[in-house]
This record gives structure tokens, sequence and C-alpha cells, in this order.
């Protein structure tokens, strides 16, 4: 199995590291910046990159990839309907790739970006800036619809599933999911939690399905008591899922 483990980016971002024990192979996911890589590459000089996987063209997940490109000829994979540098492989909707041994499905999720895609092999899910721990990504491109579709559409997977977003947010989103459900025990814990973790230092990921179902207020539209803290915020009610999200979409905008 492949081991997975995170290089810290910019201020927030995390550059995913896969490695594969038996070949010494291995791949990052979203390298915005080539130094992390490159500098875990040189501490360890039996690894070889293989592969770098992008889900997306926003610059703090595609900006190092061309240097990585070149000084490690890795194959990168991408979204086809997006530009992104240096890409030898263009990932469309339930299209297969073969990574360190392991086969990925693509999910196409656009919101965050209109072509922005997710890494799903059993258990594992690597999905960018749609779906954060406690929280989604912001809309630069897509509409509420069709984020709140990309977000059901992950929240079908497998509970169990390991939810390996690109962002250190989990503080901040639990805040938020604290003033739309104050009732809610599961979002109180977790809060405590990583307040503790963040605290030390500690990174806060990955999360899971599981979790996010009973924590992130995004994938918890369809509850009562968040259609209920909406329409008190609105002013209306009997909003469809996509409208409870659209509005908690843009509360969170300005929290």
């Amino acid at each position: 199995m492949i081991q997975i483990s995170a290089l810290p980016a910019f201020t927030d971002n995390y550059i995913w590291l896969l490695q594969d024990p038996h070949t010494r192979r291995c791949a990052v996911v979203d390298p915005g910046d080539a130094a992390p890589v490159q500098a875990w590459l040189a501490a360890h000089p039996e690894w070889v990159l293989s592969d770098i996987l992008i889900t997306h063209h926003h610059h703090d997940h595609v900006g190092g990839v061309e240097q990585l490109k070149k000084a490690t000829d890795a194959t990168v994979y991408g979204p086809a309907s997006e530009n992104i540098p240096a890409r030898d492989i263009a990932l469309k909707d339930r299209d297969r790739v073969s990574v360190l041994g392991c086969d990925f499905e693509i999910i196409e999720i656009p919101g965050h970006t209109l072509g922005h895609i997710a890494f799903y092999h059993q258990g594992l899910l690597f999905c960018g800036d749609t779906l954060f721990a406690a929280g989604c990504g912001r809309l630069f491109e897509g509409t509420p619809e069709q984020m709140h579709s990309s977000l059901t559409r992950l929240a079908a997977l497998p509970e169990d599933t390991l939810v390996y977003c690109a962002h250190e947010y989990t503080l901040s989103n639990l805040r938020f999911a604290i003033a739309v459900e104050p009732g809610n025990p599961d979002i109180a814990e977790r809060l405590a939690t990583v307040t503790g973790q963040r605290e030390g230092g500690i990174i806060t990921l990955p999360s899971t399905l599981a979790l996010e179902k009973l924590t992130n207020p995004f994938l918890r539209t369809g509850e009562t008591s968040v259609k209920e803290k909406v329409d008190e915020r609105i002013g209306t009610h009997n909003r469809a899922p996509s409208a409870v999200f659209a509005a908690l979409r843009a509360w969170k905008d300005k929290f």
C-alpha cells in the first residue's frame, strides 16, 4: 500500500506525497511550489518522482510543475478542460489511471473551477479545493448548483474514504460550522480537537467522509438545523438543498 504524507507549501497549502516503498517511486499532488518537493527528493536520493497529479489550474497548485518536470521527467496528469503546464495526460470524468500501482478513478467536480477533478482510489480521495475539512472551496468559476452537485457526488463515496484536500483551513471552517449549527455536538467536539491540534502545530488532515457528513455544513444542506439557520438569515422557507448551499457559501464568503 502506498504511504502518504504532507509537504507544507506557502502559508497553508499541502502538497501530498505518495510513496511506493516497493519500487522507491513517488508521486505528488498539486505541487504549487517545486521547492518543498525538491528538498524532500534531495534528502531522499533513493526515491524517484514518477508522477505529478493536478486537480485544477490555480497557480498555488501548478506553480512547481514545469520545474519538477524538467528535473525528473515525471508524468503529469491533469484535467482535460483546463490549461495545465507540462501536462502529459489529459483526464476526463470516469477516466482511470494507474499511479504507483494504484488505479485512480477521475471524478469531475466543477465549482471552484470549471474543470476541477478529483483522484479517487478505494479509501483515498484527493479533492484539491472542492471539499475541505469542514468546508468547501470558493466559487471562482462555477455556480452554486455545480458545486453542490460535485459535493453530493463526493459524499456518495464510502464513508471510510480518507479526504486529502489541499489546504489547512479546518479550524476556520469549523468556526463557521459551529455558527451554522451551534447545537451540533459533533462540531463542538471536532472544534475542540482541531483547536488543540493547531495550537500544537499538528496537521488536521486527512479527514474522513463520515466525519465530514457529521460536521461539514456544506454536506448537511438537507439537515433541518442547517435549513432553519439559513431561513433565519435569509427570511425564506422551503429552500432546495442547492439553494441552502448557495446561501451558506455566500455567508461563509463574508464570515
